[in-house]
């Protein structure tokens, strides 16, 4: 009867997923989009727009994506009307504003979706949408309740401020992405992604306030319901909310009703309605990571707490406890089969993070969704609410730091069904060796010497950053971030990559964390989107751009953080010169009144404005070029020849290079930052050429990671992080 209800069960699913497939692969939109054609288009949004993180390139713009459904096309010869799923790519900030339930013209070009996703087509939407109707009366509420819980967390510290309405409602629209780095990187990014944990709260507040009310137990559970359906609607119907929705109202009705609930046949029916109405969550990693974690807390966590609690065995801890470390512990196990098929990676903060975080997560999410409550009708009661609010999530916070900090948190893992399978034999010979005391003493011990041998004497044999560093280039992708020794514990930053956690991380690894000036060779996102990074907990002394005025949004970006900061913003002709530690740095170009130079791509005069600096050390020299052309080059080489032991190839290796400029500067090693798999063809093969035919070794980020230049007995070398 099981087999013949699983098949069943399979069948339905099935044919779920084929009705999809043929809805968004047939019909007149999957032809235009075939077709590449442009049309204008009238579609429904059915999530809200997220900004995405801006591109390693010259330009940063404000890019959206956001799910809708195509209603209406209108091309030259019909106007058709459809119905169909369709991912929209736009760019401007006026998109942000937008909810769900609005319905929008816009003019775009239709192409086909990833293959896999169960959407008829991608919309490259061309200039701002034309808003037709307003939200309806129910999203316009939940946007309300949104942005006053925004608006009351903009009292708090700006890292406060980004995570209270990921952890209530999970709006990440203003996340810091230092902060979302940590959560991932310690196992905790789940705290965003509101699931089960956070309608249980919601659920459990509304039980409670019933029952002070004096309601009986199917009001009581009719109000639970409610409240969740409510919060479900203000968080937006994610996987994990949909998935704990239902759950949850599952256990609502078990409730009003009297009967027992059990967990694991309400998670089954859950999953198969779900897969059913929206096949599209079958392909879900969300979706995944949130069915399991529930299933192992479900099948695991019971068992594995009363272990704890002594029923079996001889470990024996209070119920309380018992509890506290079987839940994260279990879900852990459980999702990370999904993990390892998802990103090659294993955790081994996780478990302890999560424990140490567990406090501070009911009372921000109580706090949090009351402000969220009250903000339209009460702002200053709102405000009030979030300050004890912002207490919890900096809890949170500084666990996340802490965690992410602590030396192999997570260790690389093969992906894809390969690693899966490493798992499970690993897994396999784990659990009959850890049942027996001998075992587990044995695996004690070896997983003591190991932590001895990773934390004591790899370091020892190949420590990072290496002893005697002078100039270390982060690998920060496509973009430049390098960084000058000035001292124990400080550096001289020389542009700061296109991400700031990136930056950051380099500069932890070095131990900088005062940084008495930073360099912005030019304006282009990849050399100064990064500068948030930087100034994260350390002290900036001064920011040194350049004179030439050539990209005038960008700089009064820039101006305005500094500003902000109270960081002096300078500029500096050619000949000006410091001493930083055992770094004497020179600038070398532009000059304050140079006219501006034109090249043969976009953004060359920029490009061609970079501030150019000569670094000499006691051991030798480094000539830094930003991101010159081969005009500005061989201007260069007419003023004067500047010679240098290391260069730093301009403009990430691109093909507009000066043989007469490179062949002047007598590199005995040239670096390369580029980012790996880059579309813009960086380096170029004819300008890699040209410096080995010129006797110089050439070292790029995207094959060696961090690239260090040392003192090594009075000569310069040059040393990777990991081999190329």
């Amino acid at each position: 009867m099981v087999g013949v209800a699983v098949l069943v069960c399979v069948a339905a699913a099935s044919a779920s997923v084929a009705f999809r497939v043929q809805a968004v692969t047939t019909g007149p939109v999957a032809d235009l989009a075939a077709r590449s054609a442009t049309v204008s288009a009238s579609v429904v949004l059915t999530d809200d727009p997220k900004l995405l993180p801006r591109r390693a390139g010259r330009f940063a713009r404000d890019r959206i994506v956001v799910p809708a459904t195509l209603v209406t096309i209108r091309t030259r010869d019909a106007r058709l009307a459809v119905d169909v799923p369709v991912t929209v790519f736009a760019t401007g900030r006026e998109w942000t504003a937008l909810l769900p339930s609005q319905r929008l013209d816009v003019t775009a070009r239709l192409a086909r979706p990833t293959p896999g996703d169960l959407t008829a087509a991608v919309l490259l939407v061309r200039g701002p949408p034309q808003v037709l109707t307003p939200p309806s009366s129910l999203q316009t509420a939940a946007g309300a309740v949104r942005a006053g819980l925004r608006e009351a967390a903009g009292t708090l510290p700006p890292e406060q401020a980004g995570l209270l309405p990921g952890l209530v409602v999970g709006d990440v629209s203003r996340m810091d992405q230092h902060v979302a780095a940590d959560l991932k990187e310690a196992g905790l990014s789940h705290l965003t992604a509101v699931s089960g944990a956070n309608l249980a709260i919601v659920a459990g507040a509304a039980l409670a306030l019933s029952r002070v009310l004096g309601l009986s137990l199917p009001l009581r559970a009719s109000f639970a319901a409610i409240a969740m359906v409510a919060f479900a609607v203000v968080a937006r119907p994610s996987p994990s909310v949909l998935r704990a929705l239902l759950m949850g109202l599952v256990a609502a009705a078990a409730l009003g009703t009297g009967r027992t609930k059990d967990g694991v046949a309400a998670l089954s029916a859950t999953v198969l309605l779900l897969v059913l109405f929206a096949p599209e969550l079958a392909r879900s990693y969300g979706f995944a990571l949130s069915v399991a974690a529930t299933a192992g807390i479900l099948l695991l966590a019971p068992r594995w707490r009363d272990a704890l609690c002594g029923a079996s065995g001889r470990v024996r801890l209070p119920r309380w406890a018992a509890e506290a470390m079987a839940v994260p512990a279990a879900a852990q196990a459980a999702v990370t089969p999904v993990l390892v098929l998802m990103s090659g990676q294993v955790s081994l903060v996780a478990v302890p993070a999560n424990l140490l975080v567990a406090p501070a997560v009911a009372p921000a999410t109580l706090l949090g969704f009351g402000a969220a409550l009250v903000a339209p009708f009460w702002p200053e009661a709102a405000r009030l609410l979030v300050i004890p609010a912002g207490h919890a999530v900096q809890w949170i916070i500084t666990v996340a730091g802490w965690a992410a900090a602590v030396p192999y948190a997570t260790v690389p893992w093969p992906g894809g069904l390969g690693g899966l399978a490493l798992l499970a034999a690993v897994v396999a010979v784990a659990v009959p060796v850890l049942r027996r005391p001998a075992g587990r003493a044995a695996v004690a011990v070896m997983a003591g010497a190991a932590l001895v041998v990773a934390l004591a004497v790899r370091p020892l044999a190949g420590p990072w950053p290496p002893s005697g560093w002078l100039m270390v280039m982060c690998d920060v992708g496509q973009g430049d971030g390098l960084v000058l020794a000035a001292g124990p514990g400080r550096g001289v930053i020389v542009d700061t990559g296109p991400d700031p956690v990136v930056m950051d991380r380099c500069l932890r690894r070095l131990g900088v964390s005062d940084v008495p000036l930073v360099i912005l060779t030019h304006p282009h996102a990849d050399h100064v989107d990064g500068l948030s990074g930087v100034l994260r907990g350390r002290r900036v002394g001064a920011v040194l751009v350049t004179p030439e005025r050539t990209a005038p949004d960008a700089e009064s970006r820039l101006s305005t953080t500094l500003a902000r900061q109270r960081i002096p913003e300078w500029t500096a002709p050619p000949g000006t010169r410091w001493r930083f530690g055992p770094s004497e740095v020179t600038v070398i170009a532009p000059e304050p009144a140079h006219e501006e130079v034109n090249g043969q791509g976009e953004g060359s005069v920029s490009n061609n404005a970079s501030v150019v600096v000569h670094v000499r050390w006691r051991a030798g020299s480094a000539l830094l070029t930003g991101d010159i052309e081969t005009e500005v080059q061989e201007e260069l080489v007419r003023q004067e020849a500047v010679r240098a032991d290391v260069l730093k190839i301009p403009h990430h290796g691109s093909p507009r290079q000066s043989p007469d400029f490179l062949s002047s500067v007598g590199a005995r090693a040239a670096l390369v930052s580029v980012g790996a798999g880059n579309d813009y063809g960086h380096p170029a093969d004819s300008t890699l050429a040209l410096m080995r035919r010129l006797g110089a070794r050439v070292y790029r980020t995207d094959q060696s990671g961090d690239i260090a230049v040392v003192d090594q007995e009075g000569t310069l070398a040059v040393l990777t992080r990991r081999p190329p």
